[in-house]
């Protein structure tokens, strides 16, 4: 066991005028299995990349072990995966590396085939596998669950589950409770570890913040009332003042008695205001100290376009090419008013083409497609790395109403200044939030979304869970976050 210190990290980007992390101090034991999380945008890829070098930084980080990335960028992909493991560690014994890879549910065959040809959760197991191989190494490892399907992600939380010394940055829920044992969060105002696993630390988060809420408003009542009291002490004693340097005691005898009793109990009203005053100033600043971690998650709406038949589509045996290569076979189901359907299946099953096949995309298959007269989709894609400019140009583009885009945003945690940013600069998981507001704003009948929780942080999931729960819209979607299927879906089609 060892130690990574981190001690008064302060970090901000070329050019900005904001920091990312400010005189930040914690400790890391090289023997956790840690989990890494927070909101889209604060920083979680950055601080790997500082524990790398990859940046200037003012503070310290010392470690006894070497940092590894994942993933491990593989430059020719053209290069057998064997290759690939080489340009990791040319030394690691040939039979370790296959245990490694049985425990990931790969065999040796895997080894001989160009990179490039392996599925996205092949490549993530490869390296996976010859990366923990390396001695006295801490990974650093970057959402590996994105673009993996649901069986991949257990087969890996299992793996992970059996090894130690790293972090790992997902914004799977179930796929973290199965591989860790402590959590490092980024909050809105500073960086915290907890012991346990996902679910522990967000049930502390919404005691905690529950616990905010309450004292808040509790304080804030009693502000108000220490404010209305003192307000009346403080008249009263201005009154009897006023009343005491005021009086004429030539004008009656029976004053004279009165003068001393009404200065005393003047003063001792008026060190009662002070008195209050005080209490007043200390309730605001222990009020000052609450709700700066409380996460805004506030609700989301769509308003769906009513369909005038219950049936919008339906498939009947369709099989999708590319050239001779079958994406998909005999696949069936319908998509009716109200259903919120999920479409599984394994990495390579023809999912993402039978969602661009429905919408229009022309595509070669065969069998019966059935989309109703006048069917309008809001499409969301899997990859949001095509979009650039600005906010206010895309909505322009996308004919919506920029308000309501931008409203939306803000409540998936977005900030004003976010809004003036390019959007090639937005973090992928920013860029998925960007598609789904626009989608949200679209005029539709149904909605298609193609892995939509992709990058995007856990607490916008469960926003987007509860949006698709409260507002019921009819919604076909791909998606291997289990929790999230199983909690929204009222229709499953297994490819």
């Amino acid at each position: 066991m060892s130690l990574i210190d981190i001690s008064n990290l302060t970090f901000a980007y070329e050019g900005s005028y904001d920091n990312i992390f400010e005189n930040v101090s914690f400790q890391i034991d090289t023997d956790w299995k840690l989990g890494f999380t927070g909101r889209n945008g604060r920083g979680k890829t950055t601080f790997l990349n500082l524990l790398l070098g990859k940046y200037p930084y003012h503070g310290t980080i010392s470690a006894s072990v070497a940092f590894e990335y994942f993933p491990f960028e593989v430059t020719d992909k053209s290069k057998d995966a064997l290759g690939a493991v080489e340009d990791i560690d040319g030394s690691l014994p040939r039979w370790e590396l296959m245990r490694e890879l049985s425990l990931l549910e790969l065999g040796e065959e895997v080894l001989y085939r160009p990179f490039g040809t392996l599925s996205n959760g092949e490549q993530t197991k490869v390296l996976l596998a010859a990366l923990f191989l390396k001695e006295n190494r801490f990974l650093l490892i970057d959402e590996p669950t994105n673009h993996l399907d649901m069986h991949g992600r257990e087969i890996v939380s299992r793996y992970l589950n059996g090894k130690e010394g790293f972090i790992v940055v997902s914004h799977d829920r179930a796929f973290l409770d199965g591989c860790i044992d402590h959590i490092l969060s980024i909050n809105k105002t500073n960086i915290e570890i907890q012991r346990g696993n996902f679910s522990s630390w967000l049930a502390n988060k919404e005691r905690q913040d529950h616990f905010e809420l309450s004292e808040n408003e509790k304080l804030k009542k009693d502000i108000r009332r220490l404010e209305k009291t003192a307000r009346e002490k403080a008249a009263w004693s201005d009154s009897a003042e006023q009343r005491k340097i005021g009086f004429d005691p030539a004008r009656t005898e029976k004053s004279l008695g009165r003068r001393p009793l009404q200065g005393a109990k003047a003063k001792k009203m008026m060190k009662r205001a002070k008195a209050i005053e005080t209490r007043q100033q200390t309730a605001v600043e222990e009020k000052s100290k609450l709700l700066k971690n409380l996460e805004s998650a506030e609700e989301l709406k769509v308003t769906q376009l009513a369909y005038h038949t219950t049936r919008l589509l339906s498939l009947e045996g369709v099989s999708i090419f590319y050239g001779e290569k079958e994406a998909c076979r005999d696949v069936g189901f319908t998509v009716e008013r109200g259903d919120r359907v999920a479409l599984c299946g394994k990495n390579g099953s023809g999912k993402s083409s039978i969602l661009k096949l429905i919408c229009g995309k022309n595509l070669a298959y065969t069998g019966k497609l059935l989309i109703g007269s006048g069917l309008k989709i809001s499409y969301v894609p899997q990859d949001p790395s095509f979009l650039d400019g600005n906010l206010s140009d895309y909505a322009a583009e996308e004919q919506i109403d920029e308000s309501l885009f931008k409203t939306i945003l803000r409540k998936l945690d977005f900030s004003r200044a976010q809004f003036e940013k390019d959007l090639r600069d937005f973090s992928f998981g920013q860029k998925k939030k960007v598609l789904i507001a626009k989608s949200l704003c679209e005029k539709a009948h149904l909605l298609i979304w193609d892995e939509p929780l992709n990058y995007i942080d856990v607490l916008s999931r469960i926003q987007i869970e509860d949006l698709l729960l409260t507002c019921k819209p009819t919604i076909l979607f791909v998606e291997h976050d289990r929790e999230f299927c199983q909690n929204v879906a009222t229709k499953t089609v297994q490819l």
